[in-house]
């Protein structure tokens, strides 16, 4: 029921905790193997070990137990040498942030995809345009078969997420297009705790995706109100009023990495760490984050509004949009008495705990955990992460490890659960109601 430790190269603890975190992601494992696929027919074996994603397969299938291994300790320089191939300068001597290298990896994995032949060649066009072409019906009369055409959304990594950004003017309540951008995690800053009140990953949430008012912006529709009024075509300023900005995630990620900010700083402007604990749990709602389109009494669906706004002013806040039925038994990071029955016990899967109809769409399942020990000049990277379950094996329900570089144990879920969590990795888990289509 353990798994493989990875020996420090010299401060390479930040590398040790988040290759254990990623291996505890099965989205993301199979993600890797199919991704790899392709190389394996078309390279020989020492040219495949200059990929970013075959070196960190092998690493986290060894790591998973999915390879068989006689080694008790691993060693991941491979990763840091690929790394570096792809022009990272990271020394192995230095104290580095975990989640810094995750963004190194995904952006990494980008660019290795993004390496791919993704164009067909302008001589062979005329053949997509055929209806019903299947990939093995088209070929190239120059140059023998194409590279395949792959579907660049459906090679995105699991990690990739979009968020959408809502401007509304509270002047004219004029609302801009809906902005999206993607991510890859979600870095979450700790709002300023209420004494005698437990800090929660639902407030981070909160504060997250709470409006926010963006002075002194250039306003087209207040421009052209103001235009209209003056005669003779006479020029005028641009009108800049107060904008209402609101985050809401637009496209929830299979595997969701969540940052905590612990990071902040005095009045004198030394850095300081903060050391609270956020309350999370092991199962996750993230239904009442999720962009939604409004649907006007036509039913036809206006991408110019938003659930932030009702015709161009603020509606309540992020909890009166909580699915009916999920608040009084979930509430992410906080244990109430009637969520914390199923909740705290190993392997209890919580969606028959819910009504059919508000069974949550957004579930997710906690993998790992990587706390950071120390402060802000150093430190120690550790992580609590799931017990994987050998291929051909019966899992372990509810078995979680504490692993320190080479060191591994067993833990409980109410140890992991007590943990400062610095990472916390999820997994969605999709609800069982065979009616529900996909996102």
């Amino acid at each position: 029921g353990l798994v493989p430790g990875l020996l420090n190269l010299g401060n390479t603890c930040f590398m040790n905790s988040l290759l254990q975190g990623l291996s505890s992601c099965p989205s993301f494992i199979r993600w890797l193997e199919e991704f790899t696929a392709q190389y394996r027919t078309e390279q020989s074996e020492s040219q495949e070990h200059q990929h970013l994603s075959v070196t960190l397969l092998q690493l986290l299938r060894a790591l998973s137990c999915q390879e068989v291994t006689e080694d008790d300790v691993l060693d991941a320089s491979c990763l840091l040498e690929v790394l570096r191939m792809n022009r990272w300068q990271i020394s192995s001597f230095e104290e580095q942030d975990a989640h810094e290298l995750f963004h190194v990896l995904t952006s990494s994995l980008e660019d290795e995809r993004d390496r791919q032949p993704h164009v067909t060649h302008l001589f062979d066009v005329h053949s997509l345009e055929q209806p019903e072409t299947t990939q093995k019906q088209i070929s190239c009369r120059t140059r023998g078969s194409l590279p395949p055409v792959s579907n660049h959304w459906k090679s995105q990594h699991p990690f990739h997420g979009r968020l959408t950004s809502n401007m509304v003017c509270k002047h004219c309540e004029h609302q801009s297009p809906v902005r999206f951008d993607t991510f890859d995690s979600l870095s979450l800053s700790i709002p300023a705790a209420v004494w005698g009140r437990p800090m929660t990953l639902d407030h981070c949430l909160h504060h997250f995706i709470s409006s926010e008012s963006v002075k002194d912006v250039v306003c087209d529709n207040c421009t052209k109100i103001q235009a209209e009024g003056i005669l003779n075509g006479q020029s005028i300023e641009n009108q800049r009023t107060t904008f209402v900005k609101q985050l809401k995630l637009g496209k929830l990620p299979q595997c969701l990495c969540i940052h905590l900010q612990r990071l902040s700083w005095s009045n004198q402007g030394t850095p300081l760490k903060r050391h609270e604990h956020v309350q999370f749990n092991e199962f996750l709602v993230m239904d009442i984050y999720k962009y939604r389109v409004p649907v006007q009494k036509s039913s036809h669906k206006t991408p110019e509004e938003t659930p932030g706004t009702k015709d161009g002013t603020a509606v309540k806040p992020p909890e009166a949009e909580q699915t009916p039925g999920t608040k009084p038994l979930f509430m992410n990071g906080a244990s109430s008495s009637s969520s914390s029955s199923f909740l705290m016990s190993p392997g209890t899967f919580p969606l028959a705990s819910f009504p059919e109809c508000s069974a949550p769409l957004y579930l997710y399942r906690l993998m790992a955990v990587v706390v950071h020990h120390g402060d802000m000049h150093s430190g120690h990277f550790v992580t609590y992460r799931r017990s994987p379950s050998p291929r051909g094996a019966l899992a372990v329900p509810g078995q979680w490890l504490w692993v320190s570089d080479d060191s591994v144990r067993r833990a409980s879920l109410q140890e992991v659960l007590a943990a400062s969590a610095y990472l916390l990795f999820y997994e969605r888990v999709h609800g069982r109601a065979p009616q529900r289509g996909p996102e």
